[in-house]
């Protein structure tokens, strides 16, 4: 009997949170159950090194699909014009309505998508996979560039914090089979906004491997600092609106006038503007020395091993990968109140849900910081659970026959 054929699609391989759920995914595929086929747009990012091709097999680059998110210019370079073009079409008509207070604008992703579907040649043609994934959004290519007997997208995003056309949308999102929700939270806010697509959710959780995280743990030796009264703070996230790191030196500054002696490290990329604004307030609040901007970091799980609390300050999160790989280090856990926090932390059990204003924030940061007791509490739940879930591949199987 044939193995079942699973295609992966994904935008590319840079460090980020859906990047690091898909690369938990195919380290936990057993080749000996499917055969999985991985179909990148862009060969690119630091994670490449990391895809498994002892277990899965990675497509070859279509110029097509790599200039989907390239430089405007670097496409007619390129000379993939039908995609210029698409593009060019998408900026001009995509919907322009005013984006509600606090949302995030994700519309033209989805437009872009819709413009330049026409000019992208189908994926192994030829080929009938029983299962397509489509890893991330915009799902179009899955649905019309590939045969499969079964079609997967996968939602990694809080629905209520982002602004979509949701009648453009819906039909795209309906031509799926199965819609992956990575936390029940998650899957309720996607029905808030689709809700008659509600008999398509099925819950998959981003798969980490406990085993691969402790050992690139163990690549590098890190010292955050030297001094070790010093409280070492980490976070790790892109320079974006939904990680709320402009705040990071205001709650700093509040936590050393509470006579505490921290050091917060950020791990991160993403927004020049959301990073200065960083820096600027970092030097406004006199704490300059004490945020410690570093930059990208190929491998975090060093720093997370060297940091004495981890913590997530967003203003919203899908289900946050960082904080799962923390709790794998057994490191304590602070976030903030933000929609789904709760779906992820046991308040005061597997780490604390703080409030997100700043004052309270690092009122409630700083009463943790001092409780030594419940912190060691919190890590030896940590050290007595698994928070590495590599049996959530059994539902992918599922799906595709195995």
């Amino acid at each position: 009997m044939n193995k079942p054929r699973i295609l992966v699609m994904m935008h590319y391989m840079e460090l980020g949170g859906a990047e690091s759920a898909l690369l938990g995914l195919l380290q936990s595929v057993d080749p000996s159950r499917v055969d999985v086929d991985v179909f990148l747009y862009d060969h690119r990012g630091e994670l490449m090194q990391y895809i498994p091709t002892d277990r899965v097999r990675l497509l070859p680059e279509v110029t097509a699909y790599k200039m989907i998110e390239r430089p405007f210019m670097e496409c007619v370079r390129s000379r993939q014009f039908g995609t210029a073009l698409g593009r060019w079409w998408a900026k001009k008509t995509v919907d322009k309505s005013p984006v509600p207070k606090g949302k995030s604008d994700i519309r033209i992703f989805s437009r872009v998508a819709d413009c330049v579907e026409w000019c992208m040649p189908k994926i192994q043609p030829g080929v009938e996979y029983d299962l397509a994934i489509s890893f991330l959004m915009p799902h179009n290519y899955v649905i019309n560039k590939v045969r499969a007997k079964k079609k997967l997208g996968w939602i990694h995003t809080d629905y209520s914090t982002v602004y979509v056309d949701a009648k453009r949308e819906l039909p795209v999102w309906g031509r799926l089979d199965y819609i992956a929700s990575i936390s029940d939270e998650v899957g309720r806010k996607f029905v808030d906004t689709f809700p008659t697509l509600k008999d398509k959710i099925i819950p998959v959780e981003n798969i980490l491997s406990s085993t691969f995280i402790r050992q690139r743990a163990e690549e590098e030796k890190v010292s955050l600092d030297p001094n070790p009264s010093t409280i070492k703070l980490l976070t790790i996230g892109r320079f974006s609106e939904p990680k709320k790191m402009e705040d990071i030196p205001l709650i700093c500054k509040k936590l050393r006038d509470n006579d505490l002696d921290v050091k917060w490290f950020i791990i991160g990329y993403g927004s020049k503007e959301i990073e200065q604004t960083v820096r600027k307030n970092a030097e406004m609040e006199g704490v300059a020395d004490k945020v410690i901007l570093l930059g990208k970091k190929e491998n975090p799980y060093p720093y997370i091993k060297a940091c004495d609390i981890y913590v997530q300050p967003s203003r919203y999160e899908g289900k946050s990968i960082t904080v799962r790989e923390a709790q794998i280090m057994c490191k304590p856990v602070i976030v903030t109140n933000y929609p789904t926090a709760s779906s992820q932390i046991q308040d005061g059990v597997d780490g604390v849900i703080v409030p997100m204003d700043v004052d309270a924030c690092s009122q409630e940061m700083a009463a943790f910081i001092r409780d030594k007791v419940k912190q060691a509490k919190i890590v030896e739940h940590l050290q007595t659970h698994d928070y590495g879930n590599e049996n959530e591949i059994e539902k992918i199987y599922r799906l595709a026959g195995a």
